[in-house]
């Protein structure tokens, strides 16, 4: 029986079922909820699958505010829940709080690293696969004007566009990138409304493609560059199908592997700092039937060249969150 959770009143309760099976797995999922289209529902159809291929059950969690998050990690401890999957850098401060008090627990968070004996901290290397989706947009642009827009101002998602714009140079020296971020609180992350204000101005300025990695305020992004006519690229799940023809590509980032690998592994969860690029298929850009016809096999060559380069260390992309510098982009 899968145990679910719910969030009861203004004081955010969190009530248990019962019937629930000690150890099963959980996952714990970010501000946007499990259907954002975007990284929650990556980390659901890692969570599905794992269900789906083992007959399986887990247990999960929308929270509705960043205060739920620790009392959200000990009611699952506690319930005997194990491993327990988090989505999002933003589980980070409540786990190192909460780790140390159930030993006999594992964890895993993806997008930030906690340092304890019990939890396996995953990663990713976003800019080498932003940097493919840039190569595409810059060879895909008619107008040499390309752009990139962000959930929240962080160093992580700043990660994505330096990577964006280093690969949308290396096509095209002369590209202009412009970059812009939704905002710089939690909300950034589910503002269609923003997103597609932010693609109209960057069109405006000659954008003829535009990547978002902005959560549920990408999918704002992506349908007004649909409805303007111009490119748009996704991130973390494919989102080609939202707008076939339409989206030039997704940067996958794996984070359903990521969920898959941890539930797999189970209570045997293998701790410790994990990295996912483009080596282990960790991250990449998304070709499939909505978006063949858009992506040219001189384009496909040029990107599965650099990917290799990358993945056998002869290529070498920026990462932002190293030093917090951005040679090929100035926001």
């Amino acid at each position: 029986m899968t145990l679910m959770k719910t969030f009861l009143g203004a004081s955010a309760a969190l009530a248990l079922t019962a019937g629930s099976v000690a150890a099963d797995p959980a996952i714990l999922f970010d501000l946007g909820g499990k259907f954002d289209k975007s990284f929650n529902e990556s980390a659901y159809n890692g969570a599905q699958r794992w269900a789906d291929e083992t007959g399986g059950s887990y247990a999960e969690v929308e929270i509705q505010s960043d205060a739920q998050r620790e009392q959200a990690i000990r009611r699952f401890a506690e319930s005997g829940a194990n491993p327990i999957v988090m989505a999002g850098f933003s589980w980070a401060t409540p786990l190192a709080e909460v780790a140390a008090d159930y030993p006999d627990t594992k964890f895993a968070i993806i997008d930030m690293v906690v340092e304890a004996p019990n939890v396996r901290s995953v990663v990713f290397n976003e800019h080498e696969g932003s940097y493919l989706v840039g190569m595409m947009a810059a060879m895909a642009s008619e107008t040499g004007t390309v752009s990139f827009i962000g959930g929240m101002d962080i160093p992580l998602i700043r990660k994505f566009a330096c990577g964006y714009a280093e690969g949308a140079k290396a096509v095209n020296p002369d590209a202009t990138v412009i970059a812009n971020m939704a905002g710089t609180t939690p909300a950034a992350w589910n503002d269609p409304v923003k997103g597609s204000e932010l693609t109209l101005a960057q069109i405006s300025q000659g954008s003829d493609v535009v990547f978002a990695a902005a959560g549920g305020t990408g999918v704002g992004v992506l349908q007004t560059a649909a409805d303007e006519d111009i490119l748009s690229i996704g991130v973390d799940a494919n989102q080609n199908y939202l707008h076939p023809g339409e989206v030039l590509t997704s940067m996958m980032k794996r984070v359903d592997n990521a969920v898959y690998e941890a539930m797999s592994q189970g209570e045997d969860l293998e701790v410790g700092f994990n990295v996912m690029g483009v080596a282990n298929e960790g991250v990449g850009y998304a070709l499939d039937e909505f978006n063949a016809e858009l992506v040219t096999d001189e384009m496909k060559a040029a990107v599965d060249a650099a990917a290799a380069e990358i993945a056998s260390g002869s290529l070498s992309v920026h990462d932002y969150t190293s030093d917090e510098s951005c040679p090929a982009l100035s926001f």
